[in-house]
């Protein structure tokens, strides 16, 4: 209802400020057209992150001091830090960053709001950019017509850089205009009171903004204008620093537990970064006039004075938190975390899907590969223990005969149970996720989501298989016919083979090893069908077996198959590379079983 009422009131109060002030109306329509331009920015940015994202992720933050350059460097093409933070939390909750990355970015954003300060103080206001903004529209608005994304994207940029240069315009002649009715400057209030009020506006307007860079615009154009003192704007800015964590805390509401510790790491850096700046402000102060002195800029140049105040207490800031990154970390870690469901202890929940990487195609699919790899961790499990195998010892070097004699528990687990907890949640999150996901996606990243969404599906249908299963493995594994309790050994046998190299096959980077193993696992369900290689007419020929244990075996030789094809065509999709050579390779070769084990052994 508040909100209902809120808009109305903001709507009226800027009619009626309109309608007395022409002046104002230039300003307001300069922030409008200024943050329209930001808008625009973004979504044509947005349009170049598909590709190697994983891959440049990887190489750009693997130090911190590279997560630092990747934020400035972002920050300084994008202008605007409230993208790369919301890029940020995207990646995080994607799984493609880790925290400590994600907070050396974030630091790195910080430092790169001051190249915009620089830009708008050294060449906006003393360039007529209203004459480069017109061309730029034009192009722009030409490109974003074109069917192609990366003409599209350009011309969001064209655009948006256009938009830009127009509403510092207009915010600019705005001031120079109000000079003449109303002057701001005698609102001014000097000293600690002063710095602490200004500071709160500047938080004000960033958080009704959503932009620091909008709001640090508006400063240095009022700056220039002579409508605030140099002091006040001095406190504007550090104000727009501390409110500019908004945005990343709006970002982080609908991201998962990472990215909202990595909004927490904001706000702490940019409050202990403000703090330092209030404190020290004088002497701050002391060291920007000796920074312009020896620069050559003008004592009244007050402008560029606030660029390079703005620079040095970023600078300040980003040194000062570097050594406690660790300790940031652990504590967030420890502070922030996810509450258990009450006596559902075990209930597994997902852990990548969440509305923030949404945002990009990649981090999506990154998100939806990352969480399928965790319906698949969940799955081996089940499977392992549906087969009462020990999971720590089948995935060891241990022989696979000592592996099914060594038994996980004295009973069978309940497998409805397990995959009540830990499958079938995640699997409906990941297909709704996967719907919503598609709406923002091209035929490439469709055509992997859906042999994504049949590799979840195809986990799930191995866990109902282990179901049926299990019940006949209960029964015969201690039968005193011994055949029948050997073929069932066999079966157990086989699968924990099978299990493993699946597993080697999960965890290994070498290429040439996931591709010996799958094409072993391709061969293992055709090489074990009892049906096929004549083992069960053997057994009834001979009458070492009743029909019942033979119909029961026959049964259970189907579901063996069925895990097997449904593990190999899951492994296909989920850990091979789709665009590396390996994956060609794999279509095109075919091994025969003895070779591929004479290969391996040699590689050992």
């Amino acid at each position: 209802m508040s909100k209902n009422i809120f808009l109305p009131l903001v709507l009226i109060g800027l009619g009626y400020a309109f309608w007395q002030s022409p002046n104002f109306k230039e300003i307001a329509a300069g922030i409008a057209i200024f943050l329209f331009g930001m808008l625009s920015l973004e979504q044509g940015f947005k349009s170049f992150t598909g590709g190697m994202l994983d891959t440049i992720l990887k190489k750009s933050t693997d130090k911190l001091y590279k997560s630092i350059g990747f934020g400035i460097l972002s920050t300084s093409i994008m202008q605007s830090s409230s993208l790369v933070s919301v890029l940020t939390i995207s990646f995080l909750g994607a799984g493609l960053l880790g925290l400590s990355q994600a907070i050396g970015i974030v630091f790195g954003a910080n430092l790169g709001t001051t190249t915009g300060a620089w830009l708008v103080a050294a060449y906006g206001l003393k360039v007529d950019i209203a004459a480069y903004a017109m061309p730029m529209l034009v192009f722009g608005i030409i490109l974003i017509f074109q069917k192609t994304t990366a003409l599209k994207g350009l011309g969001y940029i064209l655009t948006g850089l256009g938009f830009l240069f127009l509403g510092i315009h207009y915010m600019k002649d705005g001031f120079e205009a109000f000079k003449a009715t109303i002057d701001l400057s005698s609102y001014s209030v000097g000293g600690y009171k002063g710095l602490f009020i200004f500071t709160f506006i500047g938080i004000f307007a960033t958080v009704v903004m959503q932009s620091s860079h909008a709001t640090l615009v508006l400063i240095i154009t009022a700056l220039a204008a002579g409508q605030i003192s140099y002091e006040n704007a001095l406190a504007l800015a550090i104000g727009a620093n501390v409110g500019t964590t908004i945005t990343a805390i709006i970002g982080a509401m609908s991201s998962n537990i990472e990215g909202k510790r990595l909004a927490a790491a904001h706000l702490i850096f940019n409050l202990v970064t403000g703090f330092i700046a209030i404190i020290f402000i004088y002497q701050i102060m002391y060291l920007v006039d000796y920074t312009a002195l020896k620069f050559g800029i003008e004592d009244n140049d007050y402008t560029l004075k606030l660029a390079i105040f703005h620079t040095i207490f970023n600078t300040l800031g980003v040194v000062v938190m570097i050594p406690f990154i660790n300790t940031l970390v652990a504590f967030l870690e420890k502070t922030l975390t996810t509450k258990p469901t009450g006596d559902e202890i075990d209930f597994d929940e997902v852990k990548y899907l969440n509305n923030s990487v949404l945002e990009f195609p990649d981090t999506a699919m990154a998100a939806i590969i990352r969480e399928t790899k965790h319906l698949y961790d969940n799955t081996f499990e089940i499977i392992c223990h549906g087969l009462n195998f020990k999971r720590s010892k089948l995935v060891s070097a241990m022989n696979l005969e000592e592996v099914i004699k060594e038994k996980y528990a004295r009973k069978y687990i309940d497998i409805d149970k397990f995959y009540q907890h830990k499958i079938k949640n995640i699997y409906g999150e990941i297909i709704d996720f996967s719907a919503k996901a598609q709406s923002n996606m091209d035929a490439k990243y469709i055509e992997e989501l859906y042999n994504l969404k049949l590799a979840n599906r195809n986990l799930v249908e191995a866990v109902k298989n282990t179901k049926h299963l299990q019940k006949n493995i209960v029964k015969y594994s201690s039968h005193p016919n011994e055949y029948i309790k050997k073929e069932y050994f066999d079966i157990r046998l086989n699968l924990a083979s099978l299990l493993r190299n699946i597993n080697i096959i999960a965890t290994t980077d070498e290429e040439d090893v996931t591709l010996l193993l799958l094409s072993k696992v391709r061969l293992h369900a055709t090489k074990h069908d009892i049906v096929a290689n004549g083992a069960l007419d053997n057994l009834i020929r001979n009458r070492l077996i009743t029909n019942e244990m033979a119909t029961s075996l026959m049964n259970d030789s189907v579901y063996a198959y069925n895990i097997s094809n449904k593990l190999a065509n899951m492994a296909e999709i989920l850990f091979i590379d789709k665009h590396s050579d390996l994956n060609k390779l794999h279509d095109e070769l075919t091994i025969e079983q003895n070779d591929i084990d004479e290969i391996l052994e040699k590689k050992d």
